[in-house]
């Protein structure tokens, strides 16, 4: 319920409070005068987006806050859920800055526009000119019909496993194509496989035999430089060992004499010792050098088909080759178990959709099972409305057999005639807009009973009525307040007093700036405003006494 309304600077409005009674509240006052202002300050508070153009005061911001009383509604799963504190007198505020930039605040909590606009949707509901067009839509019709069967519970699990189901179709498309792509490939990826794995490749096999193709390559040069090099170590008698042992025995006789002499001996003496390891490792390295043209070609024929493999492939050697033969063997083997995966979705898919299909005959039985109590209640409203020969039907068809889509497989229309003898048909054919908002104000009457929303607001339900027409929606309209509380803008009389509250919102001017005031009108004060709808500025004291009955009336 919306306890308390406060606005400051906003359009003509440089701050204004509303208190509202829990009931009926009705706002009446001169085209001009600011209601749908107020409307458009309120539509902040539900998140609808907003710019510095409705700026009172363009140099300060603008601030819209209300209070609801939430602790009948369940709400707290919703607070929770969106880390916000819950507060059974929750005040929602929605700023704008001088820039049009906007904040919003729960609970003095910061929320995004998505948050406000859905706590919005479970605290009221709007019902204007816009609105009521929704009324032709078939999504609107079908989530009336679904409110009325109590398929609230049954939907949800439709829906939740009708996308399950999407979800695997889309799935199992997926596959379907990778199927027919590895099929498509098959034939070649077959070749490769073969291809390399009739080269039996080695890991690191490329450096090694890149390593003794230098060898065998360079012979003559290895042999030649490891006999010098053999020879200058230890095979003449200036060697380096030969040139060592006489350096060692000229250390040998003084080493006692100076303790780093000693140390300088024991080290050309293991200099001398690794010298004799390396003359001798030369000389087995040498004798085991040979030339080996057989060999060489070997290497050089084994090596030509690692490059051109590894060109072929795009790899820099043969473990980039290695590698790509595993993963086109991964490939053969996933798409063996592709087929698997196949059948087994395809079994999922078909119990899902039998599954679907008996939940959807469910909800069309719902559904139709309300039809006949629907059309007798709105077109007995429709007759308190001023409507006595419109005829109301609602027409439930059921999709070509085994379809379905995200509601079901029942198509829902509303049909609609204002007239005697004339065959009900699709309402954006046939309705006015007066007939649209009366017969949009019959369906929220019905809905009334299904639904918690507290808080329900009317601007412009009078359009195209009047008279006895008028009282009688004033009196649905009261009857709601039972469940909800209702807030009304009209122009007509009878409406007016079918108010618990009412408020008259009017413009006044002071120092050369005009500003929206509000104010409720009780007692004589009340009957002075319903008179003025009735006959105008000059009221007359039949007026008054027409304005007294109305309220008496009531």
């Amino acid at each position: 319920m919306l306890r308390q309304l406060s606005i400051k600077n906003y359009a003509i409005i440089d701050e204004l409070e509303i208190n509202f009674s829990g009931k009926f509240n009705i706002i009446t006052g001169e085209t001009g005068a600011g209601k749908s202002i107020l409307l458009g300050a309120l539509s902040l508070i539900l998140g609808d987006r907003a710019d510095t153009k409705v700026l009172y005061n363009t140099e300060e911001k603008c601030s819209v806050e209300a209070q609801f009383d939430i602790s009948k509604l369940k709400l707290l799963p919703f607070f929770e859920s969106n880390e916000l504190d819950y507060e059974d007198i929750t005040i929602i505020r929605r700023e704008i800055n001088q820039s049009g930039k906007t904040r919003a605040f729960v609970n003095d909590t910061p929320v995004n526009l998505q948050t406000l606009k859905a706590l919005g949707d479970k605290l009221i509901n709007l019902h204007n000119q816009h609105q009521t067009l929704e009324l032709v839509e078939a999504g609107f019709q079908l989530n009336t019909v679904d409110i009325l069967a109590g398929n609230g519970p049954l939907l949800k699990e439709y829906k939740q496993q009708y996308h399950s189901h999407r979800v695997n179709k889309q799935a199992l498309e997926a596959l379907l194509q990778a199927q027919r792509i590895a099929s498509t490939e098959s034939e070649f990826i077959q070749y490769q496989i073969k291809e390399l794995g009739d080269a039996a490749l080695q890991q690191d096999e490329q450096e090694q035999l890149e390593a003794e193709q230098q060898t065998l390559s360079n012979v003559e040069e290895i042999k030649t430089s490891l006999g010098s090099a053999s020879r200058i170590l230890d095979d003449s008698d200036l060697s380096l060992i030969n040139q060592l042992a006489e350096v060692q025995t000229h250390l040998r006789h003084i080493k006692q004499f100076n303790t780093e002499i000693a140390s300088l001996s024991e080290r050309i003496a293991s200099t001398a010792i690794e010298l004799k390891d390396i003359a001798r490792e030369m000389e087995h390295l040498n004798d085991a050098t040979s030339h080996d043209p057989q060999r060489l070609d070997e290497v050089n024929g084994r090596l030509a088909l690692l490059y051109r493999l590894t060109k072929k492939y795009g790899v820099s050697d043969v473990n980039g080759l290695i590698e790509i033969e595993k993963n086109l063997q991964l490939k053969v083997s996933s798409s063996d178990n592709v087929e698997q995966e196949i059948a087994a979705l395809e079994k999922q898919i078909a119990a899902q959709h039998k599954g679907l299909l008996s939940l959807a005959d469910k909800l069309h039985q719902a559904r139709k099972s309300i039809v006949k109590n629907t059309e007798d209640t709105v077109n007995t409203l429709l007759k308190k409305v001023g409507m006595p020969d419109a005829t109301f039907k609602v027409s439930i068809e059921q999709l070509q057999k085994g379809d379905f889509n995200s509601d079901g497989f029942s198509t829902v229309q509303f049909l609609f005639s204002a007239n005697k003898g004339f065959a009900p048909q699709e309402i954006r054919l046939v309705a006015s807009g007066g007939e649209l908002s009366r017969l949009m104000l019959c369906i929220k009457s019905l809905l009334a009973d299904y639904t918690e929303l507290p808080t329900m607001i009317f601007d412009e339900i009078d359009t195209g009525i009047s008279g006895e027409v008028a009282k009688r929606v004033g009196e649905i309209m009261k009857k709601l307040c039972d469940k909800h509380q209702i807030i009304a803008i009209t122009h007509l009389p009878q409406m007016a007093t079918a108010g618990d509250t009412h408020f008259y919102i009017y413009k006044e001017t002071k120092s050369d700036k005009t500003r929206t005031r509000i104010k409720e009108l009780k007692g004589e004060d009340r009957v002075v405003e319903i008179a003025k709808m009735l006959s105008g500025e000059q009221v007359s004291d039949a007026a008054l006494a027409n304005a007294r009955e109305l309220i008496a009336g009531l």
